[in-house]
C-alpha cells in the first residue's frame, strides 16, 4: 500500500503538468495598407470637414493645427498623400466657402 502511494504520489505532479510540447503561434499578417485613392479620399474629406468647423468657430486658417493633419490615421508610406489631400480640401473649402446644408435643415 505504501508502494502505491509512494508511486501516485511521484506521478501526480506528471499527470497534472500536461504536455511540455511547445505548441506553435499562429501567424497572422499585417493587413495591407489602404490604396493611395482612397488614403487621399480620406485626408480630402478630413481637411474639408476640419475647414468648416474652423469657419464656423471663427478661426484662422490653419491645417496644420488638425490632429489628423499632424498625425495622420494612415500607414507611415501614405503619410504625404493624405497631408497633401487634407490641405487641398481645407484649401477648397477656404476658396469657395463652406457648402450649405442639404435641403431640409
Amino acid at each position: 500500500m505504501k508502494k502505491l502511494f509512494a508511486v501516485a504520489t511521484l506521478l501526480l505532479p506528471l499527470a497534472l503538468a500536461g504536455c511540455s510540447h511547445p505548441q506553435p503561434a499562429p501567424y497572422y499578417p499585417p493587413p495591407p495598407p489602404p490604396p493611395a485613392a482612397e488614403v487621399a479620399q480620406q485626408g480630402y474629406h478630413d481637411g474639408f470637414e476640419a475647414a468648416q468647423r474652423d469657419i464656423s468657430k471663427g478661426a484662422p486658417p490653419d491645417p496644420g493645427r488638425h490632429t489628423h493633419f499632424r498625425n495622420p490615421p494612415v500607414p507611415p508610406p501614405l503619410i504625404a498623400d493624405y497631408r497633401h489631400a487634407f490641405r487641398n480640401g481645407y484649401d477648397q473649402v477656404y476658396r469657395h466657402g463652406p457648402t450649405p446644408p442639404p435641403p431640409g435643415y
